[in-house]
């Protein structure tokens, strides 16, 4: 009987989830497996590993990706802000050990080494950070006295301090991107909107003198030379002979040729391989998920669902623009994964996390203007 209880249970929450967004994530999660057996092979082989290394890995955190994003959706708005309020803890506490303890990888440390598996803190601060800071400026909008601007504003200073200092400017970005759109969302002046991206602008040319990395890359995106964008010129020349079908599956060069086919320049490989239409549905399910989840936070009758879900989408809209723009050249090179279907068990499994709440806050229709 109580097995009955619970399985009618989770029936119902499943019945309840919008199908738009359910079906758009099985679509995308197909499709990272897909290109995950047709990009990594020849990345792991010319690394010495054995030729499934990157899918046995992919897979592996796929499974603690689905059930992130299950037990997520299930949840009521209560229990996800606990549970991204811990996380956001945990993660804050991580970034900080990743300086102690972490891994330094192109003059850069923001890995820690758990159990033998690589962790990224700052991935799963992302989606706790949007929730948290939802629930800050909802309760300060709701509640006169309680001081949730400067609580969010204060927090977030805390995580771009400790980005700027792995460093990490591309993950800086979408989180100051996540957060603008939140103070946007929560009704704060235009003259205050205007202001942060004159900072956010200003934030940006100090970054281009302080950081040599940065500097390089917008370098080699206005000025390009032959050979020094080697990775962006060969995505340039596969997408360009790509033609509609593609070479076929497994038929494809560009993924032996680039050393981050896998993750950065997953899309050149899938436009060499599966040819332009159906890269062109990949993009498109990304679109509708997008378009889809902003329909339903208009629909939404609470300000920290409208919030909450307003920075995740932000989130990931400025992953994949980064992402397919760095492929085609229309911005500097950013190493960004593209949701569900770049290598990478972090990205991964705080994808699922991410796409998780979104499902639960916007499977919620509750009657007042609150946080519940």
């Amino acid at each position: 009987m109580h097995f009955q209880k619970i399985s009618t249970f989770l029936a119902n929450r499943y019945r309840s989830l919008d199908k738009g967004l359910l079906y758009s994530s099985y679509i995308l999660i197909f499709f990272g497996i897909l290109l995950t057996f047709a990009a990594s092979p020849s990345v792991a082989e010319r690394n010495g590993f054995e030729t499934f290394h990157f899918v046995k890995r992919q897979l592996f955190f796929l499974f603690p990706m689905i059930g992130a994003l299950f037990m997520m959706s299930f949840l009521d708005s209560k229990m996800i802000r606990r549970v991204a309020g811990v996380g956001l803890i945990l993660s804050i506490l991580l970034m900080i050990f990743v300086f102690i303890g972490g891994v330094e990888t192109k003059g850069a440390r923001r890995w820690i080494s758990l159990f033998g598996v690589g962790l990224q803190p700052s991935e799963f601060m992302k989606p706790c950070f949007a929730v948290v800071c939802a629930w800050l400026l909802a309760s300060g909008r709701l509640i006169r006295s309680f001081p949730g601007y400067i609580l969010s504003l204060i927090l977030f200073a805390v995580i771009a301090f400790l980005l700027i200092k792995q460093p990490d400017v591309g993950m800086l970005i979408t989180v100051f991107g996540v957060f603008c759109v939140q103070l946007f969302l929560s009704g704060i002046p235009w003259s205050v909107v205007f202001g942060l991206g004159g900072v956010g602008f200003i934030s940006f040319i100090g970054a281009y003198y302080v950081f040599d990395h940065v500097r390089t890359r917008v370098d080699w995106f206005l000025n390009p030379q032959p050979g020094e964008a080697y990775q962006v010129e060969k995505s340039m020349e596969t997408l360009k002979n790509a033609g509609w079908f593609g070479k076929g599956p497994g038929e494809g060069i560009v993924k032996t040729e680039l050393p981050d086919a896998h993750t950065d320049f997953i899309m050149a490989v899938s436009a060499e391989e599966f040819g332009f239409i159906i890269t062109a549905v990949l993009i498109g399910t990304f679109a509708f998920f997008i378009i889809r989840g902003l329909y339903l936070m208009r629909e939404e009758n609470n300000y920290f669902s409208q919030l909450a879900v307003g920075g995740l989408l932000t989130q990931f809209a400025i992953q994949a623009i980064i992402n397919m723009g760095s492929t085609l050249n229309l911005i500097p090179t950013k190493g960004m994964t593209l949701p569900f279907i770049s290598y990478g068990g972090s990205s991964l499994v705080s994808i699922g996390f991410a796409f998780g709440i979104i499902l639960g806050l916007t499977r919620q229709h509750t009657l007042s203007r609150g946080l519940e």
